[in-house]
């Protein structure tokens, strides 16, 4: 009976499946390099660049291509779009554009809107702006009745929101020069004052919790959420 309970042991352990942190594969004109210290001659060249990269999740694999300047974005919602532009100092709004050509364009909010998306059925957007001494943002729930539209603010944050993910029903937020994680519209800090102010994060890929990756200025960063660890990968 004994061999019997040793042997069912062995087969649990040889057939139990290994949790190995998962290897998202990088491209080769990426290298790993030190993130560089602010300010510094690496960072000021990097500030400098002009390449940009966006980064997504393609079905499992990462993708990684040059980003172009974007000043606004949208949401179609039922009988119009919604808008948001933001032009940096010179301000931005959010407003509503029927379908129905006949009718006007209704302005909702004045403001730098950097994003407009939908959670559990219910519209969101975020504004920020980074300007001299001006480094903030706030999360704001949109209500609808008819034509007529309202909204409540949620969150003040305290850099600016750069680049969003939505990822297990979780806000993942890349700041000018931070990183936060919105769970149940509740705010955490996972990273502060980074190298990358200044490198305008622009895109999010979330694979899991320890593979998050950053497209931005000069190159890409990965995000182990767990360790709280980086690695920055330079475009050479």
């Amino acid at each position: 009976m004994k061999n019997v309970f040793m042997y069912i042991i062995l087969a649990l352990l040889f057939t139990t499946p290994s949790y190995a942190q998962r290897s998202i594969k990088v491209p080769s004109r990426f290298v790993e390099t030190r993130p560089p210290a602010t300010p510094s001659k690496a960072w000021h060249r990097l500030n400098a660049s002009n390449k940009e990269f966006r980064v997504r999740n393609l079905e499992g694999a990462l993708e990684i291509k040059h980003a172009r300047p974007m000043n606004w974005t949208h949401l179609s919602i039922s009988g119009g779009i919604l808008k948001g532009v933001n032009y940096g100092e010179f301000g931005g709004s959010l407003t509503f554009t029927p379908d129905d050509n006949s009718q006007q364009p209704v302005e909702i909010k004045t403001g730098n809107v950097l994003f407009i998306f939908t959670l559990h059925n219910k519209i969101y957007f975020i504004e920020g702006l980074t300007h001299m001494s001006i480094n903030r943002g706030a999360l704001y729930e949109l209500s609808r009745d008819g034509a007529h539209f309202t909204y409540k603010q949620l969150l003040d944050f305290d850099d600016a929101p750069e680049a969003l993910a939505i990822y297990k029903d979780q806000l993942l937020i890349a700041g000018y020069s931070s990183f936060y994680i919105v769970n149940n519209f509740k705010n955490e800090t996972i990273f502060k004052q980074t190298f990358w102010a200044g490198l305008y994060p622009n895109s999010i890929a979330a694979f899991d919790d320890e593979n998050v990756f950053i497209g931005m200025r000069g190159g890409i960063v990965k995000l182990d959420l767990i360790k709280r660890a980086m690695v920055f990968y330079k475009n050479d």
